[in-house]
């Protein structure tokens, strides 16, 4: 009979649960005796997901949903067999509004991230002057890029479609998504597909109209009959934290148990907690922030701790407010807004979350989310929550009409939660990933690396542990 053997799964986020989720569906499926440890330094797992009701009230405290394009989340809920308690947007207020000159102006239809797909709404859009409408038609005309394997997301739409579609749409959008700098984002590593496009395809609109042309309902973000392109749990995100956590073996998840560092004994990986108490382990998934990451191999792989040192990270914060629906004179018609760093406003968007999800305010009522910080504006989170609430509050009174005080609040900070893919960042994972290869039965997962949004570090999470139980020696020996 083989013996057990221990795999270690530091981090009990996304990427660490579905590490370790993975990891006892592999030992299931191949009939082999795993002992299964995840390490979590905090008193829950999920990370930043966390969901809270209250007074009928559903509040998210990290991501309000995952993207069904990327298939890898929603494989894991069929396998769950919580499919059946996703919930869909409500597509009749698929818009969303970007800030400009104090006023809510709705993005142009078929306004693709960083470029329009249809020509006939941008011109009618008063988001955008006519030299900026100009600009953006230029696009149509211009020649190829250089060629680079990478630049600056900044750099690519000032290049293809001028300064205001960057400041007006692109800017703001990648803030919601990346709490970024555009100047700094990496455009291969975040939004290759367009990079992509204008390889093969020279012009953007074109290549976009070209795709919407042959599939209309991608081009209206419906991610096929079933789902729209966001999707959540009709009771929060943290149903999927409590399924994966609740398929785990029992006493599998150490709560409270911070990792000092990894080093080698033998054939096998050790792991020195912060207690003092030390595990020895076949295989050992790093699910945790790249920094955290660096930390824990700097003595194993001082040259690897050095390259995951150097993936920066942004803070955050979000205030959710929820109010009596007559207090919010603006029709709630679209998902959510963006500001641009070019209105110097203190917040980076706002999300209608009532309105983009069902049962997220009681009938009557209204939650709205604020979002503020990122990497342009961190200074703000050292304010205290008080001045947090005020800034929030202020802003949607100003650009909402939003009057008398809300019923609920909840503030959300996130420190040192989002990576910063900057330009050169796919180059960078390639030498960690080459660096990791070099130890055997260690595998890193999580937003660090391949992507930020829940599928991706679902995906992330997977593949970690798949490398890890294949290099378990007697798996190999079974299968000659």
């Amino acid at each position: 009979m083989t013996p057990a053997k221990r795999i270690i799964v530091v981090g009990g986020g996304i990427a660490g649960l579905a590490a370790a989720h993975r990891v006892i569906e592999l030992a299931r499926e191949r009939g082999q005796t795993v002992e299964l440890t995840l390490l979590e330094a905090r008193q829950r797992v999920g990370g930043t997901i966390a969901t809270e009701r209250s007074d009928g009230f559903l509040i998210e405290a990290g991501p309000d949903s995952f993207l069904s394009e990327k298939p890898w989340a929603l494989a894991l809920t069929e396998r769950l067999g919580i499919s059946h308690r996703l919930a869909r947007t409500d597509d009749r207020f698929r818009k969303t509004f970007v800030v400009h000159q104090g006023r809510l102006h709705p993005l142009p239809e078929g306004f693709q991230l960083l470029a329009p797909a249809r020509l006939a709404p941008l011109v009618t859009s008063r988001l955008f002057s006519w030299p900026g409408k100009l600009r953006m038609a230029m696009d149509l005309f211009l020649p190829r890029g250089a060629g680079v394997t990478d630049e600056s997301l900044g750099s690519f739409v000032r290049r293809r479609l001028g300064k205001e579609a960057l400041e007006r749409v692109a800017q703001p959008l990648v803030a919601g998504i990346y709490t970024a700098d555009p100047e700094q984002l990496s455009l291969a590593a975040t939004l290759p597909r367009f990079l992509e496009l204008e390889r093969r395809e020279r012009s953007l609109i074109l290549a976009l109209w070209r795709q919407s042309r042959r599939a209309p309902a991608q081009a209206k973000g419906v991610s096929g009959a079933r789902w729209s392109l966001f999707v959540t749990f009709a009771d929060g995100m943290e149903t999927l934290v409590g399924a994966l956590a609740e398929r785990l073996p029992p006493g599998a998840v150490r709560l409270g148990t911070p990792v000092g560092t990894l080093t080698r004994s033998g054939n096998r990986l050790r792991i020195a907690m912060a207690s003092g108490e030390t595990l020895e382990a076949d295989g050992v998934v790093l699910a945790t922030e790249a920094h955290q990451s660096a930390r824990i191999v700097r003595d194993l792989a001082p040259d690897l701790a050095r390259l995951l040192g150097e993936i920066p990270y942004a803070s955050s914060a979000t205030v959710s407010l929820g109010y009596r629906r007559e207090a919010i004179p603006q029709a709630l018609d679209g998902f959510g807004f963006v500001v641009p760093r070019s209105e110097r406003r203190p917040i980076l968007a706002c999300t209608f979350s009532s309105v983009k999800y069902p049962g997220r305010a009681p009938d009557g009522h209204a939650l709205l989310r604020v979002f503020l910080g990122g990497a342009l504006d961190e200074g703000l989170l050292k304010e205290d929550d008080e001045a947090l609430v005020a800034i929030a509050r202020g802003q949607l009174a100003e650009l909402l009409g939003v009057t008398g005080p809300p019923l609920i609040t909840r503030i959300h900070r996130h420190p040192a939660a989002m990576p910063q893919y900057r330009v050169g960042h796919l180059e960078l994972v390639a030498h960690i990933e080459k660096g990791v290869a070099a130890i055997p039965g260690l595998a890193l997962a999580g937003a660090a690396y391949r992507g930020v949004g829940i599928a991706d570090c679902i995906h992330s999470g997977e593949s970690a542990a798949e490398r890890v139980f294949e290099g378990l020696g007697p798996l190999k020996e079974e299968r000659l």
